[in-house]
């Protein structure tokens, strides 16, 4: 089974709610129908009520007759905004929040959404399409938090090979190529745990990561080299059991004949299928060679590292990229919910 089909059929054996706050946008109803008459998730929109059922009905004239079931809710006329804007101000009020501007904040539909998160009214969100990168991640950290298992949030790419000429065929992490410019190694170590464990929701498969370098097995001195080494051991203390290299060449981390020579005592074996890149340089380059070169698909960024599900979109999605990216938070909720 392809990477995808497999989070599409785990998203369908137990949807979770995901809430869309773009609704003006036309790939985010299309994508919004979908996601629902699949079964992979319980819709949210927001937005005016009206101009969202006009937007869902012209894209499923048969909205009525069809299994599609979605919640449009108004953050002007919802009764939930006294409720919402009241947690908002005590959630933000050590940085200046006052009740009378978490009351305007929470009418802005990213906000909104973030909140419905926050408050166990959905279980993941998903914006991108409209608003910014930086939008999206802030409003995440500030309102749904990062996780008390995390120190940062970052992102990560879910990299699909399923092309006849892939010599490894299915799909791979690569973690961070969006977000932290240049982790120390507690931030890497970081980036390499969140990252194993969205390979294990994701992929279906025991992660082995690579910790990818210049150097493979000491064979470079430099303090680049030593972040990445300290980073795998840290990693290494917390999850004893993770298959892991230290710092570890691409070729090493990805061709077992090559790991054999340049570090026989891997754990990985050059069967790696997550790979974490020093700093956001060489994971931007990476994802994007593998992506433009080799045609890989990439899905992302997605993000890792808050207390509950919250992703960006590229805005040059199409609808079926949201689509995807709604199947990912699902079993993100799902794995968060086994925790």
């Amino acid at each position: 089974m392809k990477v995808m089909d497999l989070i599409i059929h785990k998203a369908k054996q137990s949807p979770r709610t995901i809430v869309l706050c773009e609704s003006d946008d036309e790939r985010i109803i299309q994508a919004a129908i979908k996601a629902s008459e699949d079964g992979i998730a319980n819709i949210i929109l927001v937005g005016n009520t009206r101009n969202v059922s006009k937007l869902i009905l012209k894209h499923q004239p048969n909205i009525s007759d069809s299994e599609c079931q979605i919640e449009i809710m108004d953050p002007a006329a919802s009764p939930l905004i006294e409720q919402l804007a009241q947690a908002l101000f005590e959630k933000r009020k050590h940085k200046g929040m006052t009740l009378e501007r978490a009351k305007k904040e929470v009418l802005k539909p990213l906000c909104f959404a973030n909140m419905l998160v926050e408050h166990g009214i959905a279980e993941g969100s998903v914006a991108g399409a409209v608003y910014s990168t930086a939008d999206v991640v802030r409003s995440a950290i500030q309102i749904i938090g990062i996780s008390p298992n995390s120190k940062i949030v970052s992102s990560f790419f879910l990299m699909i090979m399923c092309q006849p000429f892939h010599t490894f065929k299915g799909g791979m992490i690569f973690s961070d190529c969006g977000l932290v410019i240049d982790p120390n190694a507690e931030e890497l170590a970081d980036i390499a745990m969140a990252a194993s464990k969205n390979a294990q929701a994701l992929l279906g498969k025991d992660p082995k990561v690579a910790m990818l370098s210049f150097s493979t097995n000491g064979s470079a001195k430099h303090s680049a080299v030593d972040k990445v080494v300290q980073a795998s051991r840290i990693v290494k203390e917390v999850m004893p059991e993770l298959a892991i290299d230290e710092d570890v060449q691409l070729d090493a981390a990805l061709v077992a004949d090559i790991a054999k020579v340049k570090k026989p005592d891997s754990k990985v074996k050059g069967e790696s299928n997550v790979l974490i890149f020093p700093n956001l340089e060489a994971g931007n380059i990476g994802y994007k060679m593998a992506e433009r070169m080799a045609q890989a698909t990439a899905v992302g960024p997605l993000l890792q590292g808050l207390a509950k599900p919250a992703n960006d979109l590229s805005r040059g999605c199409n609808a079926n990229d949201v689509y995807n990216v709604v199947a990912v938070t699902v079993v993100q909720a799902q794995a968060a919910s086994e925790l």
